[in-house]
């Protein structure tokens, strides 16, 4: 297992993350078209709205990982070992590099519209801010996630905190709360010393006034980092509260300690696993409600792509509208 992992982590680097800046193959370019006619400064001044490309990558992630499956006759990626034994690790990167996932519009056009409620959300808030479009960098946490420390630190100094001081960025706006939010305020700090305050969006717009758009209880999922580790668990819950939204709590299912991972974190080390973790999470979710609320593009993704029907997942940018 040591060696592949090694191997994913040397594609991550010298494949995908050196080759568009992403942690997966695909045109940055999508990660800005959100913003198109908002009219969002570039930079804004000190504080940023910093997406890290989460929300984007979500719909190349439902893509990319049945590809995996496909291509390694549906075993995980353990084999990209034996590939690089065969054709060399310069051979699976320029392969890996070359490929570009493309989603559908549809899929592509959802993943924006979450970004852009997100955004208005926090100009009814009356909040001020910029956006890096395509100078923005990923935060690095895949890396950090899968064990590669190293890299991450490497990464991290010599993107991410190199592009903030470029711009002289004082405010970081978060919209991915847990993988990017803990990265920056739990992680890093840990290395480096941060010359910038670190606020998820939810708690710049939880006053604000809000409809539901959908009818009907829901069952919040919650993100593990975000709800145990960030303190955030109460957060969204108001959210939903001040919308009118019913959300349905069992303490064994959705209770601060008892809620359970998506399984999403293991998309790229194990496929089938990361389908079984979010199978048991949408049948002990399902127990609630037919419709699931994620706060998480991750949660989003894997637990969308395992529904198969049998619930509907939403993001929580999707049950809601602002006034």
């Amino acid at each position: 297992m040591e060696s592949w992992v090694k191997s994913l982590i040397e594609i991550m680097r010298g494949g995908s993350l050196n080759a568009n800046g992403l942690p997966i193959p695909m045109d940055k370019a999508y990660c800005s078209e959100w913003a198109k006619d908002l009219n969002i400064p570039r930079g804004g001044g000190s504080t940023i709205i910093y997406t890290s490309c989460l929300y984007q990558m979500a719909p190349m992630i439902n893509e990319l990982v049945p590809w995996i499956e496909k291509v390694r006759g549906g075993s995980s990626l353990s084999t990209l070992a034996s590939a690089v034994s065969r054709v060399g690790l310069g051979g699976v990167l320029s392969k890996f590099a070359g490929l570009v996932i493309k989603p559908d519009k549809s899929d592509i056009d959802r993943a924006n519209g979450i970004v852009r409620n997100i955004a208005k959300a926090l100009m009814k808030a009356g909040i001020n801010f910029g956006f890096l479009y395509e100078d923005e960098p990923y935060s690095g946490a895949l890396l950090h996630e899968i064990g590669a420390e190293d890299a991450f630190l490497e990464y991290f100094e010599n993107t991410v905190l190199k592009t903030f001081r470029k711009y002289g960025i004082k405010r970081v706006i978060t919209i991915d709360p847990p993988h990017t939010h803990n990265v920056l305020v739990n992680v890093a700090p840990n290395y480096f010393k941060l010359d910038f305050e670190v606020v998820s969006y939810l708690d710049l717009i939880k006053n604000i006034k809000v409809r539901p758009k959908v009818s009907g209880d829901v069952v919040i999922h919650d993100s593990c980092l975000y709800a145990r580790y960030l303190g955030k668990y109460d957060v969204y819950r108001s959210i939903l509260d001040n919308a009118g939204i019913k959300h349905v709590e069992s303490p064994m299912i959705t209770g601060r300690e008892a809620s359970t991972c998506c399984g999403g974190p293991l998309e790229s080390l194990s496929p089938e696993l990361s389908r079984k973790i979010a199978k048991i999470r949408l049948n002990h979710l399902s127990m609630l409600s037919k419709t699931v609320v994620t706060v998480c593009p991750i949660c989003l993704a894997n637990l969308g792509r395992n529904a198969e029907g049998a619930v509907q997942v939403l993001d929580i940018n999707e049950v809601l509208e602002v006034e």
